[in-house]
């Protein structure tokens, strides 16, 4: 929903909510690697675009009867502050991200999160070295752009299962419920203080629609469970984001009407670096 510092963020809850809820919102904020783009001597943790580095046995990531998907960014785990954050990323090697961009078939293929047969479109690698890779004679890669990190503090929206659990547990999920932390004044606050998405490791995601945790739990759970459903808010606790990455122009990357990629994963997988495990979604205005 919103990123910033801890300090910046517990000022403006206590200018909107009643202190004891303020402080309770404070205490639901989570650390997020922000991902900006590179300039001067800013440090390089990474990029969006260009060419990955794989080594020699791992081959391009492709989807059987479509074609090899796009590389969207690469982000080096020994760079990353990875102490500050509350997820278990690995200490070494290079998280790689691929998708598959619509650009071999006019976008008709869409990588769905409800749509299980598209589940291979999309990928996330953990390597080790490796020399960089030429693209697929068929794919176009993206412009280059090198990437700095950032620590911020992030805040999820009201509806978010986590955020309605600890001020109102029996409200429906995924929707606005009587609590001051649901009341336009302060969501306009919070949206007025940064609106945008962002690239970034970690955290709370910025969702555009709904959260992203109720999309993935829904297609774990094959999308036959209704939102009042105990199974799926105990599935969408099973999932934390690993990263999302924005529309960038100068990239030249447009993910729908200006939307953006995510990757979610389990803790348990993540701790066993099963990134093969990692759910993807996307959402757009």
């Amino acid at each position: 929903m919103t990123h910033g510092s801890s300090g910046a963020l517990r000022d403006l809850a206590l200018q909107h909510l009643p202190s004891d809820a303020a402080e309770q919102w404070v205490g639901l904020l989570r650390p997020a690697v922000r991902l900006e783009v590179a300039v001067g001597s800013d440090g390089v943790i990474g990029r969006l675009g260009g060419l990955p580095r794989l080594p020699d046995d791992v081959d391009w990531p492709t989807w059987e009867g479509h074609g090899p998907l796009s590389f969207i960014a690469s982000v080096d785990c020994s760079a990353l502050p990875v102490g500050g954050l509350d997820i278990d990323l690995p200490a070494e090697g290079t998280l790689l991200f691929f998708y598959f961009d619509g650009q071999l078939d006019d976008g008709e293929a869409l990588v769905l999160a409800e749509d299980r047969d598209s589940w291979p479109g999309a990928r996330v690698l953990h390597v080790s070295g490796g020399s960089e890779r030429k693209a697929p004679a068929e794919l176009q890669p993206y412009r280059a752009v090198p990437l700095t990190a950032q620590l911020a503090m992030t805040a999820a929206e009201p509806w978010h299962p986590q955020i309605r659990d600890a001020f109102a547990p029996q409200a429906p999920l995924g929707q606005r419920y009587d609590h001051p932390v649901c009341e336009q004044e302060f969501l306009d606050a919070v949206w007025d203080f940064d609106g945008e998405v962002g690239h970034q490791i970690g955290g709370h995601a910025h969702s555009i629609q709904n959260p992203v945790e109720i999309e993935v739990a829904e297609a774990v759970l094959h999308g036959d469970t209704s939102w009042d459903d105990p199974r799926l808010s105990e599935e969408v606790g099973q999932w934390l984001l690993l990263a999302q990455f924005d529309s960038e122009d100068v990239a030249d990357m447009m993910w729908g009407d200006c939307g953006a990629l995510y990757w979610l994963i389990r803790p348990q997988d993540l701790a066993e670096r099963r990134f093969d495990r990692a759910m993807f979604t996307w959402q757009c205005g």
